[in-house]
């Protein structure tokens, strides 16, 4: 018996058969590589956005909030491209104490808007450590039902130690969701303090949460903050805090005449409402709606919108001047010296800061010339 049929009889002898297709799908690795695909072009973004692409839209809010320059130049370009599209939106602010239940109550306001039919975003800013700048990003955790619903988008956002938590691309977000289609958009503010001002500068309409049954119904509020609210939300009003609500109400609606009349005519509403059982969540989303309708009729929704962009502009050359100050080779070179002889008490902060901006500007005295 020669080789070949010694190796035809052996059991480890392998028959030739169909031949067998590669363990490794090809198109599946295609996929996989260009979902990997970080950056893509402005025209590919925006067209992936106004088609309403999710992923799409995620990756390029993720290059607004980049701090890198090559990202900011590649935003810019997409905002750009989608600007035409965009301002198709009631854009609501929503604030409140903490405790209030914010995340809760935008699930049962946001699941009430999606259920008529309206496409709801949700731009919530998550406080950033200012030890570590790591932010927690849990609202999607925070509203189980909304994150999961088909006509809503949640994007929580690290503040970045931003003004109040809120994150300086917050304008720019709002027209990528608007141009995706959205045509709600609820900015969630991280509590109480100077974000609501600029929160304000964004939106439509701004909501102010409270809680009943919690000591003083009008401490630990400012002025300023109510007097900017459209409306006020009492909040868990449910069970044995009916009652306590309900004299909350009463309260703010007393305080509430005490502020003079809004630029827009509109005379801000207090309402009671429970996010758990749904009891007036639908009375609020009628206001909002009022609102909207009396502000369209008289044009001062329009106005408010141009005095937005106004605001935008100078709020963008002052933030432009703060990077380029910073970033600046010669004050990167020379801001630890000075903050060390102010440190030592060798140098008044004012007259350091003085000296610095003669260094930055190239001139004695930059406010003469």
């Amino acid at each position: 018996m020669n080789q070949s049929e010694e190796e035809f009889k052996s059991a480890l002898k392998v028959n030739e058969g169909i031949e067998q297709p590669s363990p490794v799908n090809s198109e599946v690795i295609k996929l996989m590589r260009d979902a990997r695909k970080e950056i893509l072009s402005a025209d590919e973004y925006a067209l992936g956005i106004l088609s309403g692409d999710r992923v799409i839209l995620s990756k390029a809010i993720t290059l607004i909030e980049s701090s890198l320059q090559k990202h900011l130049v590649l935003a810019q370009q997409i905002i750009e491209k989608c600007l035409p599209h965009s301002g198709k939106s009631i854009r609501i602010g929503i604030t409140g104490v903490p405790g209030v239940g914010k995340s809760t109550f935008i699930e049962a306001l946001g699941k009430h808007i999606t259920s008529k039919g309206h496409k709801l975003a949700v731009l919530a800013v998550d406080p950033s450590s200012q030890r570590s700048k790591g932010s927690i990003l849990g609202d999607k955790t925070r509203m189980e039902q909304l994150s999961v619903d088909p006509n809503a988008f949640i994007r929580p956002s690290p503040s970045a130690g931003s003004l109040g938590g809120v994150a300086r691309k917050t304008r720019e977000i709002i027209l990528l969701c608007e141009a995706a289609g959205f045509n709600v958009i609820f900015i969630e503010t991280v509590g109480v303090g100077q974000s609501e001002t600029v929160v304000h500068s964004m939106v439509d309409f701004f909501l102010l949460l409270m809680l009943a049954g919690a000591g003083d119904e009008l401490q630990g509020i400012k002025r300023g903050i109510m007097e900017m609210a459209d409306a006020i939300a009492i909040n868990k009003a449910d069970g044995d805090n009916i009652q306590n609500a309900l004299r909350a109400k009463s309260e703010y609606v007393n305080a509430l005449r005490m502020f003079p009349p809004t630029l827009s005519g509109w005379k801000p509403v207090v309402e009671t409402c429970s996010s758990t059982s749904l009891q007036g969540i639908d009375v609020i989303w009628n206001v909002i709606m009022e609102n909207n309708q009396m502000l369209c009729q008289n044009g001062f929704f329009n106005q408010q919108r141009l005095m937005q962009q106004k605001h935008l502009m100078y709020e963008t050359i002052q933030q432009a001047l703060k990077d380029h100050f910073y970033h600046d080779k010669t004050i990167i070179q020379k801001l630890s010296e000075f903050e060390q002889k102010v440190i030592e008490s060798n140098i008044s902060p004012y007259v350091a800061a003085q000296q610095l901006l003669d260094e930055y500007f190239g001139k004695k005295d930059p406010i003469k010339d």
